[in-house]
């Protein structure tokens, strides 16, 4: 007999006439005003929640079911439940079945069990994820689809408590949270070791700690093991019981009124205080980690039977017979009839259409657009008055970094749901002064400084796109992304696919990155790869090479968050911020005047830049590449009588793939520039792309070599230059 059936017999025995465990909770149910009739409801969602666990195995043996990680142990998670709003979001540990099933109680004309059996079977009837993932969520109950990317939620969970007050400062009306809201935030004990995790509590503390609202219950499910690894006796309790910031919370998860006690608790605190709470919840994880998981392998029998001996099922039975809500035969019959229940549904749901091509799993990668009421554009008084101290500048050509300066504060001027957080990006203006006076002109409550932690600046960019803000996020460095990278592959740009396309997170990254800066840097603020980025599906990357086509660029990566909510990657060659000449000194070609919105021609997504006509030779490229193949182009001409027509990618992600071949046309060969590193750089795409659709089209490429960037005057000697361009052109001519 496996686990889940052995535990079943023993629940049948125990609450069919044998020993029943006493309550050693002293709290009644009269000191938290549960009434006998929602306590006979959180057993029913709690069996609910039980029975769903045992049928997912028998789906699995028979091949019509895929997941079955259980929530048995934790199905006081119902008591939680009770205790909050619905229209509190809730980002939820994946044992969290219970939650969902009460939850849904509480709003009339939902089907839950019949959502979750079509999330078991894979069905692309299953209206969550529409069969791409079996996922607890729900959007009428205000549970977004978490994935299975341990803690990964919990900076997005303190992001969305954040935003609670940044709207309501700004008196942002029709929010999707309320301005009384609370986030709840669910994980494992094992979880909360994690430095996602622990960057999250950090967060939440440093902000409470100065006084900024942070409306959030952690609750921490703590069954005292992550898979095969047991949590040491007492460590949650010890790391979380003087946190500074946080309230510290503890409840039993074997007791269904002390749950409830522990959870109203944290949920009016929270509420009324707008502080970040800590629940400790102790659980108890049954049958195991999931349906492969063999715990015998790592526990011994007394272990696992002691583990069994603590079933919180058995525990609610025993406490709603010994108030006398129900007798031991009502109580089994809720169980059994329970059981039959789902399985006549599951049979349904398993006959129910799956997915069956590649376009329909790919269906809600790119969000669905969104029609929206026009902006109200800024009067010319009030951009008069935004740029009074500016006003003698904007007529004249400037550099990249001050155009994007004023681009933003157009941007923000324009949209009041705009706002701009990362590290140093208030009153300093940034690392580069491209946040420069937004702070003054715009508050804190918009330009906001973070702390040092990039998935905590990333997760509260994700957080506040589900409260209806429009984040600009800023990371200092490209190196620097990489400590945070699993906010953009596992949880930014994944939301819209496993919703199917019901929830969205529209979010600009900004980052400065990219090699040849001089005098500064070194490796770690001269990263050149891309390549995280490129292959994340559905997310767009923004390169500029100039400052014209930043601000054009930037307008567009904003319309694209707010009309088709969208996740943009915007990098910024730091190389480029200040670069004012092209070909000679104080020639002033890298720089141009500002373009008020609306002057200049928008640059839309996917558009190249394309100078010259010339046939010789087409030279691709972005960013830097760019820049230098200009300065190459014009060698090429003067000296060699070579014609060259150079090609601004500008947005490397996706790839316009049949405009660079139109762009290409008339042309008698074509040299990829990338200053990316030759393994995994947009090069390895392009050379593919003209294999396929042009063979034998004469092709080379030029890249960066497979290293680090060194320091000092070595910066740029495996990066392609002016004359390396030059010369891979020659020789391509030569044939």
């Amino acid at each position: 007999m496996d686990a889940a059936e052995a535990i079943h017999e023993k629940f049948l025995a125990k609450v069919g006439g044998g020993k029943l465990p006493r309550r050693t909770s002293e709290v009644q149910p009269e000191d938290v005003g549960l009434a006998g009739e929602t306590m006979v409801e959180l057993f029913y969602s709690q069996c609910t929640s039980r029975q769903m666990d045992r049928l997912s195995r028998k789906l699995q043996a028979r091949g019509e079911g895929f997941y079955t990680i259980g929530s048995s142990g934790h199905e006081n998670n119902a008591a939680v439940a009770e205790a909050f709003r619905v229209d509190d979001i809730a980002f939820l540990h994946y044992r969290s079945n219970a939650f969902q099933l009460h939850r849904a109680k509480m709003l009339p004309g939902q089907t839950p069990c019949w959502d979750m059996l079509l999330s078991f079977a894979a069905s692309a009837e299953d209206p969550i994820s529409g069969g791409r993932h079996k996922v607890i969520g729900s959007k009428p109950l205000n549970i977004p689809p978490q994935t299975s990317t341990i803690a990964s939620h919990l900076p997005k969970a303190v992001g969305a408590a954040f935003s609670i007050g940044i709207a309501r400062t700004l008196k942002l009306e029709d929010t999707p949270l309320p301005r009384d809201a609370i986030v709840l935030c669910s994980f494992g004990d094992a979880s909360a070791n994690h430095s996602t995790a622990q960057g999250a509590f950090n967060t939440a503390g440093w902000a409470a700690y100065q006084g900024t609202p942070m409306p959030l219950v952690f609750l921490c499910e703590d069954n005292g093991i992550g898979i095969s690894t047991r949590t040491p006796r007492g460590w949650i309790e010890a790391g979380f019981r003087e946190r500074p910031g946080l309230r510290y919370i503890r409840c039993s998860g074997l007791d269904m009124v002390d749950a409830y006690r522990g959870a109203l608790e944290a949920a009016r605190h929270a509420r009324t205080t707008r502080r970040p709470v800590f629940l400790h919840m102790d659980c108890v994880r049954l049958y195991g980690h999931a349906g492969s998981d063999a715990q015998s392998a790592y526990l011994t029998k007394t272990q696992i039977e002691a583990d069994e001996e603590r079933d919180p099922l058995v525990h609610s039975a025993a406490i709603l017979i010994e108030q006398g809500l129900l007798s031991h035969q009502e109580a089994l019959d809720i169980y059994n009839e329970t059981e039959a229940t789902l399985a006549r549904i599951a049979e349904d749901a398993i006959r129910r259409p799956k997915l069956t091509s590649s376009a329909a799993v790919m269906a809600s990668i790119v969000p669905p657009k969104r029609e929206l009421a026009p902006a109200n554009l800024p009067s010319p008084e009030q951009r008069k008055a935004l740029f009074a101290r500016d006003s003698t500048m904007m007529d004249k050509p400037q550099h990249m970094a001050r155009l994007l300066s004023w681009a933003l504060a157009d941007l923000m001027l324009a949209h009041r749901e705009i706002i701009v957080a990362g590290e140093d990006v208030g009153p300093k203006g940034g690392v580069y002064n491209v946040t420069a006076k937004l702070h003054e002109r715009f508050g804190a409550a918009r330009v906001i400084n973070t702390l040092l932690d990039e998935q905590s600046i990333l997760g509260l960019g994700i957080g506040a796109a589900h409260n209806g803000l429009l984040p600009i996020t800023e990371i200092q460095f490209l190196a620097y992304v990489h400590n945070a990278e699993d906010q953009l592959r596992g949880e930014a740009a994944t939301l819209s696919f496993f919703s199917n396309g019901q929830y969205t997170n529209p979010m600009i990254v900004r980052i400065a990155g990219l090699g040849y800066q001089k005098g500064f840097g070194g490796h770690f603020h001269n990263d050149n790869s891309l390549a995280i980025f490129r292959d994340i599906p559905g997310l767009i990357l923004a390169v500029p090479s100039n400052g014209a086509d930043a601000v054009e660029m930037l307008r567009e990566c904003v319309r694209l968050a707010r009309e088709e909510q969208r996740v943009i990657v915007f990098v910024e060659p730091i190389a480029l911020y200040m670069t004012r000449d092209l070909h000679e000194d104080n020639d002033g070609l890298w720089t141009a005047p500002y373009a008020a919105p609306g002057e200049a021609k928008p640059i839309r997504l996917g558009e190249l830049g394309v100078h010259g006509d010339g046939t010789d030779v087409a030279i691709i490229s972005y960013a830097n590449g760019y820049y230098l193949s200009r300065q190459a182009g014009k060698v090429l001409r003067d000296e060699h009588k070579l014609d060259a027509r150079v090609i601004d990618l500008r947005w490397l992600a996706p790839l316009n793939e049949d405009g660079l071949i139109a762009a290409t046309k008339g042309c008698k060969r074509v040299l990829i520039v990338d200053e990316c590193r030759r393994t995994g750089s947009q090069s390895e795409a392009l050379m593919t792309l003209f294999a396929e659709r042009a063979p034998g089209f004469p092709c080379a490429r030029i890249t960066a070599e497979d290293s680090f960037i060194p320091l000092g005057k070595a910066a740029t000697i495996t990066l392609p230059s002016r004359d390396s361009i030059v010369a891979a052109a020659l020789e391509l001519a030569r044939g």
